[in-house]
């Protein structure tokens, strides 16, 4: 069966990541739904419990493939979602400067007949960063829609990771091989 893709997010970093695979899909999203997750959660049970609560908000067609994900910032057992505005995230900026911390998308894919989730994670070390580099990224990029306060792929990212293990496209929000790989292995595409 081919499927017609929905993929439910907000993120043009998503939607862009997708987008390089070729595949055609659409975006679907519903205002307002909950990303809250029961205490107790192991670190990638996290964003795979939010990603396969999120996709149960959706009624799909038969033909449908609905792609749902949520990534998280991961630091010492704490998780740094987004910041609520610039003063938390100069706060995580600070906690991040010069530790290494993980990065953890979960993924679910569902259709009317399974539903399988996963997740990637990736571990990034940031350099130690001054006051005022915190504070020309956060006024001059305004990282409010990102996990912990920044996007990899913009200026904090060119001047402050040192090192990254795993997925680059995973720190951006969606492990793109990863998915391509998983949907492939369950005959989606």
């Amino acid at each position: 069966m081919t499927y017609k893709i929905v993929l439910a997010s907000n993120s043009p970093r998503r939607r862009e990541l997708l987008a390089g695979l070729g595949l055609e899909y659409e975006v679907r999203t519903l205002p307002g739904l909950d990303e809250s997750y029961p205490d107790g959660l192991q670190m990638e049970e996290i964003p795979r419990y939010i990603s396969r609560k999120k996709a149960a908000a959706y009624t799909l067609r038969a033909d449908e493939l609905l792609i749902t994900a949520d990534t998280i910032v991961y630091l010492d057992g704490e998780v740094l979602g987004k910041p609520a505005d610039e003063t938390d995230a100069i706060r995580m900026l600070r906690k991040l400067s010069g530790r290494t911390h993980q990065v953890v998308t979960g993924i679910t894919l569902t259709t009317v007949q399974m539903q399988h989730s996963f997740s990637s994670v990736s571990q990034v070390t940031f350099a130690a960063l001054t006051e005022s580099e915190i504070q020309y990224y956060v006024t001059n990029y305004h990282p409010l829609d990102k996990a912990g306060a920044y996007g990899i792929q913009e200026w904090i990212g060119y001047i402050g990771v040192t090192s990254l293990q795993g997925s680059y496209f995973n720190v951006m929000g969606l492990p793109v091989q990863r998915l391509y790989t998983e949907m492939k292995n369950l005959n989606l595409i």
